[in-house]
């Protein structure tokens, strides 16, 4: 029912056991003022340090307590000198093949009293969101290694684009674009731009075909192309141009890192992962092991990504409770961000992680 969701939380490894109970917190918290909403949490270790103990990267039972959720909440793994990469790696990409999460959505935005590195751009200029197709291109396990005399001669990578793939990615940026509804800051007009490398790759061809098929059907908004080499430097120079830019995998996975910085860094970079019936969220940063333990991680990606969960459950089930709840924790996010009072070490501040959770959480409750 409406208001009534089963969410698990997949909790990770180094900063993620850290910043994952503050986007936790920030759901709780909206839980407790917004009438009609009722979230019932199920958490499990996932990761390397689970993986240490048990030679498994999660239990057995939580892949199909994530088929029965509403939504997953995903935290980072990775830890150095830990063996067995291939079978964590594989969760993740497990969750995104068997339950088809094939957009991979990326907001870029620039919040009030954060620092960018772009000189001359403030709030307002930078709002884009990077769409990401999530599960084909080089990302597809086609590939393999030729070895001559013990010595790998060739390594060989598939870069797969199929039709459908490509038509649902593309009307999933349309369908967004419309639904975004703000347009682009330059000039307000809804615009979809197709970043790829048409010129060069046959994949790419058929990605920018698709896409000129897909948009005839939204009329109301405008077509855009650029090349990957090129959009990554017409980005920095001009961000306020964009507002939903549509992708590859591999490129969708370069820019969105490489856009991360222009909105005050992977701190504050969230992301969703769905598709017509499941959705996973998680910052885009990693483990970041070297600061774990010290509670100095910025959990505002984490915190957004679980307003990006609550607002998909929103759209998905039409509950007006569960888009009162993403507004409170994003608008809680930016009072704490223009107050300045309580601000993670890489915005300039010295709070640590779960005070910086707690001011969030505590604003979520009374605004």
């Amino acid at each position: 029912m409406p208001g009534k969701y089963k969410i698990v939380v997949l909790r990770g490894d180094g900063v993620s056991r850290e910043v994952i109970p503050e986007a936790v917190k920030a759901l709780k918290a909206a839980q407790e003022v917004v009438t009609g909403l009722e979230l019932d949490f199920v958490e499990f270790d996932c990761g390397f340090e689970y993986y240490k103990k048990t030679g498994e990267p999660w239990p057995p039972q939580a892949y199909e307590a994530c088929k029965e959720s509403d939504a997953i909440l995903y935290g980072a793994v990775g830890l150095p000198g830990v063996e067995g990469l291939e079978h964590i790696v594989y969760v993740h990409r497990m969750l995104r093949q068997n339950l088809d999460l094939y957009a991979n959505v990326r907001p870029v935005k620039l919040r009030e009293n954060v620092p960018c590195p772009l000189v001359g751009k403030k709030p307002g200029d930078i709002d884009f969101v990077i769409v990401r197709e999530n599960t084909e291109d080089l990302y597809a396990p086609m590939r393999g290694v030729l070895t001559r005399a013990e010595v790998a001669e060739v390594a060989i990578d598939v870069k797969i684009v199929t039709r459908k793939g490509a038509e649902r990615i593309i009307k999933y940026a349309f369908d967004f674009c419309r639904r975004k509804g703000r347009g682009a800051p330059l000039d307000g007009k809804l615009r979809v731009t197709c970043v790829d490398k048409s010129t060069v790759l046959q994949s790419c061809a058929l990605f920018r075909e698709v896409y000129n098929e897909v948009a005839e059907g939204y009329p109301d908004i405008e077509k855009d192309y650029a090349l990957i080499d090129a959009w990554t430097q017409w980005a920095i120079r001009r961000p306020e141009y964009y507002d939903v830019v549509v992708t590859t995998n591999l490129f969708g996975d370069i820019i969105s890192d490489m856009t991360a910085p222009i909105q005050g860094g992977l701190g504050l970079a969230p992301s969703a992962e769905v598709g017509d019936e499941y959705g996973m969220f998680r910052p885009i940063h990693g483990s970041a092991p070297k600061y774990s333990g010290k509670y100095v991680a910025n959990p505002i990606a984490t915190i957004l990504s679980a307003k990006m969960l609550i607002d998909w459950l929103a759209d998905k089930h039409d509950d007006r409770s569960a888009g009162e709840a993403a507004n409170r924790i994003e608008k809680a996010v930016d009072l704490t961000l223009k107050e300045g009072k309580v601000l993670p070490r890489d915005l300039g501040g010295s709070s640590k992680t779960n005070e910086v959770g707690d001011e969030i959480a505590k604003k979520i409750r009374i605004l």
